[in-house]
């Protein structure tokens, strides 16, 4: 890290664990009476946090949206109070180190952390260039590197990646490129925050074997996550915060036992009921529906040109009134691209689009439709939640703020209706964006995963407000990785599949193709479904 303290370095590291006096040994993170109060915040995001984790113990930290998990992430890395500031109480150690006093870089080599949106953590725009950044950062010499570069890439299996631009890759190899970047200095201690919330389930189980080989290479490992299925057998510990507190702390054993996550309100543990439910639907003939259609593609291809570009044909498809459709497939398989282009954001390679039966031009589907984006910290705005749901209706009228005071209660905002939209958790930005889609007024709204990084009480929440969109007439279309929102509130499903070519869409993402098919073929199916339940 250096000098430079003005960004969080992509390699410290957080942890959590049970109380008892503190344990300073390497690998080790230990808490004793942690609070924290975020500079300008009204109430405290960490009361009195006292835990401990052993070195080479993988534990989970959840609970619901805001509880305080990232929160304390940042303490155990040393983030807060180092780079985030506010009123700081309470004993932290970190590999020995007290995170209060001593320097950032101090705590560079022995944790690493991987944050919940990996673009935040990226220094470079290659992959190779951003393994080196670590080891530049503390001066390491270019033999050292290099060796480290060839050792991690072996290690994680992404040697096809290097030279590669980390704007070209999938989510997947995204967060593949974040953990093996902040495992290059070797930490005895490596945190992540909600890895898997924009992966699919291919992803999710590559980043299952790396959480996997770092355990078993002895690393103590803390993951703050709201999907709990894919850490089943792997986890040691469940620690469940709210408001702040740590209000339990289970061994794997206890926390897997029949009833007990159900009863807390927390993610499923066993997904196959609602892949089950999907794979049914992806197998089914599409239903001819009799209502009308708002928009419809012919003979559409979407892509970009250009050095990395890609094309992708895409069998034609209905959005019609009143229906919820679901557009799944796997990271990088086009599902952005696509709906950037239904809604104009993009011009598609050949074919059309219609609204409406008429031919639509980029600018008709812009003024149609609303996308709320997979990162929501591009469209928020505002200096408040309020404005933000505001912005463009007329203030002045009765009729509209008490909409938007409605729709904060209803989306649990209304006490965070002064606060700056980026002053919130991830999952609390995520209901703003959301939020804003209910207060637009427009046919279309597209949802480009609307649940990431969303505990199952506001997953469930958010499927309520689509179906309530789609009661008032509007196309709902949910770009989703979320099998539980998926299975539970999608009216169809059409899932986008790999190519022919091993080309995974709007990224080039084969690793033996430098570059993608011009004239992919598509795997398409398209369903429906009025069952909402996955039993």
């Amino acid at each position: 890290m250096g000098g430079n303290q003005s960004q969080p370095n992509a390699t410290a590291i957080i942890g959590t664990g049970k109380g008892g006096p503190l344990d300073t040994s390497a690998g080790t993170i230990a808490s004793r009476g942690i609070s924290f109060t975020y500079d300008h915040a009204a109430e405290p995001a960490l009361r009195d946090i006292t835990l401990t984790v052993p070195a080479g113990e993988c534990i989970v930290l959840c609970g619901a949206s805001g509880c305080g998990k990232t929160s304390y992430t940042r303490v155990a890395n040393g983030l807060i109070p180092s780079f985030f500031h506010g009123a700081f109480a309470g004993n932290q150690t970190t590999c020995g180190l007290d995170v209060e006093t001593v320097p950032i870089d101090r705590l560079t080599p022995l944790v690493g952390s991987v944050f919940q949106n990996p673009k935040t953590q990226y220094f470079n725009a290659n992959v190779t260039d951003e393994l080196a950044f670590p080891a530049e950062n503390i001066g390491l010499p270019a033999e050292d590197i290099n060796r480290r570069i060839t050792a991690v890439a072996e290690r994680f299996g992404i040697g096809h990646l290097l030279h590669r631009s980390i704007f070209h890759l999938s989510g997947g190899q995204k967060q593949r490129i974040a953990v093996a970047a902040a495992t290059m200095l070797g930490p005895r201690v490596v945190v992540l925050d909600e890895p898997t919330s924009n992966l699919d389930a291919n992803a999710i189980a590559d980043m299952r074997a790396m959480i996997e080989q770092m355990k078993d290479e002895g690393l103590t490992i803390v993951i703050a996550e709201h999907r709990l299925a894919w850490l089943n057998g792997v986890a040691d510990r469940y620690v469940v915060f709210d408001g702040g507190h740590i209000v339990q702390d289970y061994e794997a054993d206890e926390f897997l036992s029949p009833g007990c996550v159900a009863a807390m309100g927390l993610r499923a543990l066993d997904l196959q009921p609602y892949r089950r439910r999907i794979a049914a639907l992806a197998s089914s003939p599409a239903a001819d529906e009799c209502t009308s259609v708002l928009l419809g593609t012919h003979n559409l291809t979407i892509g970009y040109k250009g050095k990395d570009g890609f094309t992708r044909a895409i069998p034609d498809l209905r959005f019609r009134a009143g229906e919820i459709t679901g557009l799944m497939g796997n990271n990088g398989c086009g599902k952005t691209t696509l709906v950037r282009t239904l809604t104009g954001l993009i011009k598609p390679v050949s074919g059309r689009i219609e609204l409406n039966g008429v031919p639509a031009k980029p600018r008709d589907l812009t003024r149609a439709g609303f996308l709320v984006m997979q990162d929501v910290n591009y469209q928020l705005f505002s200096d408040s939640v309020r404005e933000e749901l505001l912005i463009g209706l007329d203030e002045t009228d009765a009729g509209i703020t008490a909409q938007a005071n409605q729709v904060m209660a209803d989306l649990d905002l209304a006490a965070f209706a002064e606060r700056h939209p980026m002053s919130l958790s991830g999952g609390q930005k995520q209901r703003v964006a959301i939020g804003s889609a209910l207060m637009c007024g427009k046919d279309l709204i597209i949802f480009d995963e609307p649940t990431s990084g969303l505990d199952r009480y506001h997953m469930e929440q958010v499927g309520e407000l689509l179906r309530q969109l789609a009661s008032q007439g509007k196309a709902i279309l949910v770009v989703t990785h979320d099998e539980e929102l998926a299975a539970g509130w999608c009216d169809r499903i059409v899932n986008l599949g790999a190519d022919d070519s091993g080309n995974n869409g709007s990224h080039v993402s084969n690793p033996d193709a430098s570059s993608p098919s011009p004239n992919a073929s598509t795997n398409f199916a398209t369903t429906s479904t009025h069952e909402r339940n996955a039993q």
